[in-house]
C-alpha cells in the first residue's frame, strides 16, 4: 500500500454536518471519491470546490451503502480502496500505520484501523486471543465493521467469488453488508487484519442528518 495507490471511498446521504470533519483527517495527497444518495448537486459543487483530492459523483436513487461503495470503488484506478462513512475521523497517522503493517503481515484482503474507544470494538474474533500479548502489531480477525475497511481490490479481483467485481452484496441495502463481506473473504481463507496502532474515531449513528 502507498498513499498514490489507494483511494478512499465515501457513500453520503445527507452526511453535510459531519463529512468535512472526515475529510479533514485525511491526508490531501490521497485521493477521495464520494457517492452521495441523495443527488444533492449543491453538495457536490462545494465539496469539489472546496477539496482538490475530491471527486463527488452523484447517485440518481439512494442505492444504499453496499451499492454504493461498488460503485465508488468500479471507479477507482489503484489497488487499494479504502472505504469510510462520513461520520468517522482518522486520528493522526492512521493510514501509514496502515502501509507501515501492510508490509508485515502476510496476504490480506482486508486491513482495518481500529476504534480508539476500546469497549467498542470494531472487529470480531469467534476464538477468543490473548490481545495483550499482541500489543500494537496487526492481528487476524474473523470480521472488522463496515465504517472503516481497507480493500485489497488487486487482490480481491484474482477470486473466483469476487470476479463479479461485486465485493458487496447489493441485495442488502444498508447494515451487515460488511459482516457478508468478511464471510466470503475468509471462506476464501483470505486474511483479515487490524491494525491497533491505527486509531479512528467513529461517532456512531451521525452520518445522516
Amino acid at each position: 500500500i502507498s498513499r498514490q495507490n489507494l483511494t478512499v471511498i465515501i457513500v453520503s446521504f445527507m452526511s453535510e454536518k459531519v463529512i468535512h470533519n472526515c475529510i479533514n483527517s485525511i491526508p490531501e495527497d490521497i485521493k477521495i471519491i464520494i457517492i452521495d444518495n441523495s443527488n444533492n448537486r449543491s453538495f457536490k459543487s462545494e465539496i469539489e470546490k472546496k477539496y482538490n483530492n475530491v471527486r463527488c459523483i452523484l447517485s440518481k436513487n439512494n442505492i444504499g451503502m453496499g451499492a454504493g461503495n461498488n460503485y465508488g470503488l468500479s471507479k477507482i484506478d489503484t489497488d487499494y480502496g479504502f472505504v469510510l462513512n462520513p461520520d468517522v475521523i482518522l486520528r493522526d497517522n492512521a493510514i501509514d500505520e496502515i502501509i507501515i503493517a501492510s508490509k508485515k503481515v502476510d496476504t490480506f484482503s482486508i486491513i482495518s484501523p481500529i476504534m480508539e474507544e476500546k469497549d467498542y470494538p470494531n472487529y470480531k474474533l469467534r476464538m477468543k486471543k490473548n490481545l495483550k500479548k499482541i500489543k500494537d502489531e496487526p492481528f487476524k480477525v474473523d470480521s472488522v465493521d463496515g465504517f472503516a475497511m481497507l480493500l485489497n481490490i488487486s487482490r480481491l479481483n484474482k477470486l473466483e467469488n469476487f470476479s463479479s467485481k461485486k465485493y458487496f452484496d447489493e441485495n442488502i441495502f444498508l447494515y451487515l453488508e460488511n459482516d457478508d463481506l468478511c464471510k466470503r473473504v475468509s471462506d476464501c481463507d483470505e486474511n483479515i487484519y487490524v491494525v491497533p496502532k491505527s486509531k479512528i474515531k467513529h461517532l456512531g449513528a451521525k452520518a445522516v442528518d
